[in-house]
């Protein structure tokens, strides 16, 4: 028997230690407990209590961090970058025990720890860690901050656009090991261009050049992109490549793939699914991989060590952000090379103006290859105008000039054909037959349109038409003013019954197309890639793509066409295209010497002249009247700020998705435009910001003015 045994026979041997621990349990029972998301009378945590937070609110107003009180059970996890829930909105009215509570959870993104807040008044205490993976780093958060300053938006709405949602699933796994640098890649088809191979050796070196990069036209510039990014990995530095759709990052992808091998680089694009795209995000954030290709959103890609940012096809819609502040891609990617002082690599077969400008302005250098090699890679242009077509009675009958019916003949004798159509459906746009009046609805005067062969539709209401006759000569027959994709197949398969024939459209776009003969008839931006490429490319309509009412309808047709053309073989392997354009237009001229960077020249010129940006600084102000002329009367523009408007705005369509630029369904809006002179587009959007933020304090009304408005910095579209 062991001493302690034999005392614990002897009678009340153990009532001290029992009293003790009654009164512990006690003394314990009597500490009120920490409620959950509350943290009332909770112990904060001994280093840097305070966690300053960016919640997760777009408005102006609320643009700014709110600091909270970090409870001492979320010490650890509370780390700077982590998603964090807290309580927002209830004021300094209700405080217990000195913590701020009520008001409802919102999400959010912590930012620091500090060791006391700057706020005099009661804190209220982080609800919750939402997970401990730290998402938003200081290279993101300055870069996102920059953004919203350049676009007069918010950080809230910037990260949005940063930081994909999260996937427990996929945070739960973990990311693989990063594989060691690459060895430097071999010039290739670089070597096309002067200084193709100098702008090569310069990444694989660790330095930044900065290039405008015209394409020659054929199926290589896949491979050159990943050689770049190959050269940028091979000096121990990350890469970025943004395109502008998932077609084309698929190619980039399979390109990148091919000359790297797998586990690389990550493609970051909206058909990966959520998970799957959250994982490859992880992987890039974590380190793991240090490549990047994807659309849009990926431009805030947090690739580690960034050394090269490069962007494809500029001028295509895609770049540009829909959802507030709307950035875009290219100038993002400007601020991040700026920034962090890496490459630039701005790519496409065509040429926009603000690619011109910035060779222009000496930002950066231009990236072409010689007349000899164009020659050698570019197909043969042939255009057919209005003075042929009118001598052309097979065109008069069936809209198809005879020059094009003979290239379709000659081109299906060695492969496939694409025939591209700027309008999708059957046809599109209906006028009367005797008088060319436009054919509109009884109901609400939308035009009309024939989605297939039978059924006459208003595209605006979306009633059916069933009597309709013309209100100006009371005929009841119908011509097409513009024939869609559908019926243009229609008349090609009915002419070449032998041949198949493929469309590629809004509703179902092709990827790829055999070397075959075949008949592939196309909506501009959905061309399929042919395998060896096009025997030849027919152009139609052109006056329709040149003759929009925009400022860019010039720039944008030559870049549809030559996206087109590009698709075609070389001239020396027989290769042509065929244009229904007048031919003394400037886009179509500058198709027929493939010159888009001279068009773009001219054009920039043209626009320093006028004001018009890029050289100019420009923002749109939209909303109603009376809310646009109080928005305006209280911003403190710059001096040499200039007002263009206000005008109307053109009205949503009943039926139709509705774009950021027009007013809402039945309601009249204005807009107005504000001009800056280059070096006060900062002040500008600090100006607008300002007076978007006190309007939204004072309950969206700016001193009685009801009704939105809606800001956007350097708009697209200006009319």
């Amino acid at each position: 028997m062991s001493s302690d045994d034999k005392r614990s026979d002897e009678p009340d041997a153990g009532a001290p230690e029992q009293l003790a621990l009654i009164r512990e349990t006690v003394r314990r029972a009597d500490v009120p407990r920490a409620k959950p998301r509350t943290w009332r009378g909770a112990a904060l945590a001994k280093d840097l209590p305070v966690a300053r937070v960016l919640v997760n609110k777009g408005a102006l107003h609320l643009d700014q961090y709110f600091d909270y009180a970090v409870p001492e059970e979320l010490d650890a996890e509370a780390q700077p970058g982590v998603r964090v829930r807290v309580r927002f909105g209830a004021g300094g009215r209700n405080v217990r025990g000195g913590r701020r509570e009520g008001g409802g959870l919102i999400d959010g993104f912590l930012v620091e720890r500090l060791a006391e807040s700057d706020y005099s008044g009661a804190l209220a205490a982080l609800a919750s860690v939402v997970s401990p993976e730290p998402v938003l780093g200081p290279e993101l958060l300055g870069l996102a901050r920059a953004v919203a300053d350049r676009y007069a938006g918010s950080l809230a709405d910037v990260l949005q656009l940063a930081v994909p949602p999260r996937n427990a699933r996929a945070e739960a796994k973990p990311s693989p090991e990063p594989l060691p640098p690459p060895p430097p890649p071999a010039p290739g088809t670089w070597q096309r261009y002067a200084q193709g191979p100098a702008f090569l050796s310069a990444l694989a070196d660790g330095g930044a050049p900065r290039a405008v990069w015209t394409a020659l036209p054929g199926p290589h510039w896949p491979q050159e992109i990943a050689a770049a990014v190959a050269a940028t990995l091979a000096s121990g530095r990350g890469a970025l490549v943004v395109v502008p759709d998932g077609r084309t990052a698929g190619r980039v992808d399979a390109a990148l793939t091919g000359l790297l091998g797998e586990g690389r680089h990550a493609t970051l694009t909206a058909g990966s699914g959520p998970e799957k795209r959250y994982r490859e995000w992880l992987a890039v954030s974590r380190g793991s991989v240090r490549a990047v290709v994807g659309t849009r959103a990926a431009m805030f890609a947090p690739v580690a060590d960034l050394g090269l940012v490069a962007i494809w096809d500029d001028g295509d819609s895609s770049h540009s952000d829909d959802n507030a502040p709307f950035p875009h891609v290219r100038e993002v990617l400007e601020l991040r090379a700026a920034h962090g002082r890496c490459a630039f690599l701005l790519g496409g077969t065509s040429c926009t103006v603000e690619a011109a400008q910035l060779v222009e302005t000496g930002w950066a250098l231009p990236l072409r290859a010689d007349r000899e090699q164009l020659r050698t890679a570019a197909p043969l242009v042939r255009t057919v105008g209005d003075g042929e077509l009118a001598r052309d009675g097979a065109a008069r009958a069936a809209r198809l000039p005879s020059l094009a019916w003979q290239t379709v003949r000659d081109g299906l004798r060695t492969g496939p054909v694409l025939v591209q159509v700027p309008r999708r459906g059957y046809a599109p746009r209906l006028a009367c037959e005797r008088c060319r009046e436009p054919a509109r609805c009884r109901h609400c005067a939308g035009p009309l349109e024939a989605p297939d062969q039978q059924d006459l539709n208003c595209a605006w209401c979306g009633l059916a038409e069933t009597s309709w006759h013309c209100v100006a000569c009371g005929a009841r027959r119908l011509r097409a003013q513009i024939v869609g994709a559908r019926r243009t197949a229609e008349e090609l398969g009915r002419a070449f019954p032998a041949v198949p024939v493929r469309t590629s459209g809004r509703d179902h776009i092709l990827d790829s197309v055999p070397d075959q003969p075949a008949l592939v008839v196309s909506t501009p931006g959905a061309e399929p890639v042919a395998d060896g490429g096009y025997a030849a490319a027919l152009l139609l309509d052109g006056w329709a793509m040149v003759g929009r009412p925009d400022l860019r309808a010039g720039e944008e047709a030559l870049r549809r066409w030559t996206a087109a053309a590009a698709l075609v073989r070389g001239q020396p392997e027989g290769g042509t295209v065929v244009i229904v354009a007048e031919p003394t237009l400037r886009p179509v001229q500058a198709l027929v010497r493939w010159d888009p960077v001279g068009h773009a020249r001219r054009e920039l010129a043209e626009r320093a002249e006028l004001g018009f940006p890029p050289v100019s600084r420009m923002a749109s102000v939209t909303g109603t009247a009376e809310a646009l002329a109080a928005f305006l009367a209280a911003a403190e523009l710059p001096a040499d700020a200039q007002v263009l408007g206000p005008v109307p705005v053109p009205g949503g369509q009943p039926g139709r998705p509705r774009r950021p630029s027009d007013a809402p369904v039945g309601e009249t809006w204005e807009r107005a435009l504000i001009r800056v002179p280059p070096g006060s587009g900062a002040a500008l959007a600090a100006a607008l910001k300002a007076a978007q933020a006190a309007r939204l304090s004072r309950g969206g009304g700016g001193g009685g003015a009801p009704g939105p408005v809606r800001i956007r910095v350097d708009p697209p579209d200006i009319g």
